[in-house]
């Protein structure tokens, strides 16, 4: 499949979103959810836009989610910290794009975390991996990842892969996509991104093409206070607030309309079917003396950890397959 460079889409098609009356929540009721006890919120994703300026954000809490994924391999705490800012950054990219397919969003480096890979789908369905790490200790960025690059590649379901490869800014994450949408010269981006003990969150802020307001001096004073604004969230607040909660306290003195939330899980999208699709690409001899001395195929998928095993008989249609398309054709 030939890969394209990949241009970030703003959403629904370069255009402001509409809203229906079902679909957001006014600022009185943001404000009344403020005046509440929070209650912590558990793996959504929830968008927003400013009335008064081109500008779109989105949110995103991770918990059970992102919990059920650390529990399948035995993470230290600094690269369980660093697939929860991954698995968040990849839902809040996720939701830039108008496609059906995944975002994977990968870094592989010379420190402590040779490869750190992550999958969102359209639907938010995430997936984790960390390889080669089984010795890092630090909690930090630089350490954790240093001399990397950062590969994120949008796979639809129909038409051309898109993949862009960038530098890792050493301090962290949100920092490294900041500067990727600075310097490709796409809409201007920013990304506020937090993990820690099992929960992690993020926020995007996006400056759409212009709609509400041409005027350049305007659109600019928006963006910068939009920003300076985002800025001053702690990182608790971020992971332990609800949206509504959140943009309250940055921006109550602003018209913020928020969406209705979805829910993000953990799903792999491993199958018997793509094991075995796997398996084909493998040299039949190599596979016929793994046979003969085990019995039988393990395939483990390392995302979930799920096993699946082959024995001879079902092999069998897949040298069979493999026969029949070696064969040469008779045309009549």
């Amino acid at each position: 499949m030939a890969i394209d460079t990949l241009k970030f889409c703003p959403l629904a098609l370069n255009t402001k979103p509409t809203l229906s009356d079902s679909e957001y929540v006014t600022m009185e009721t943001m404000e009344s959810s403020a005046n509440q006890a929070p209650e912590l919120p558990c793996d959504v994703s929830q968008r927003f836009i400013f009335d008064d300026a081109d500008i779109r954000g989105e949110t995103v809490h991770l918990d059970a989610a992102l919990q059920d994924i650390l529990a399948i391999h035995p993470y230290a705490p600094g690269v369980s910290q660093l697939i929860g800012e991954f698995l968040a950054a990849a839902v809040l990219l996720s939701t830039t794009l108008k496609y059906e397919g995944k975002l994977i969003l990968q870094a592989r480096s010379e420190g402590q975390i040779p490869l750190i890979m992550v999958e969102c789908s359209n639907d938010l369905q995430i997936r984790a991996i960390v390889r080669g790490a089984e010795q890092a200790t630090s909690s930090s960025f630089a350490k954790l990842l240093s001399n990397g690059q950062l590969a994120i590649t949008v796979d639809p379901k129909k038409g051309n892969r898109y993949q862009s490869i960038v530098p890792l800014v050493e301090d962290s994450l949100a920092h490294s996509l900041d500067a990727y949408f600075e310097q490709s010269e796409q809409l201007a981006t920013r990304f506020w991104l937090t993990a820690e003990s099992g929960r992690a969150a993020g926020m995007l802020l996006q400056q759409l093409p212009a709609q509400t307001n041409p005027d350049e001096v305007l659109r600019a004073q928006q963006w910068q206070h939009a920003c300076a604004l985002a800025a001053t969230v702690k990182e608790d607040e971020l992971r332990s607030l609800p949206a509504a909660a959140l943009l309250h306290r940055l921006y109550h003195e602003n018209p913020v309309r928020i969406f209705e939330p979805a829910t993000v899980k953990f799903q792999c999208s491993c199958s018997r079917e793509r094991t075995l699709n796997a398996l084909a690409t493998i040299d039949r001899d190599e596979l016929e003396d793994i046979l003969r001395e085990h019995g039988h195929i393990m395939m483990d998928c390392e995302f979930c950890s799920q096993q699946y095993r082959y024995e001879k008989e079902d092999l069998a249609a897949l040298f069979a397959l493999e026969h029949a398309s070696a064969s040469p054709r008779t045309l009549h």
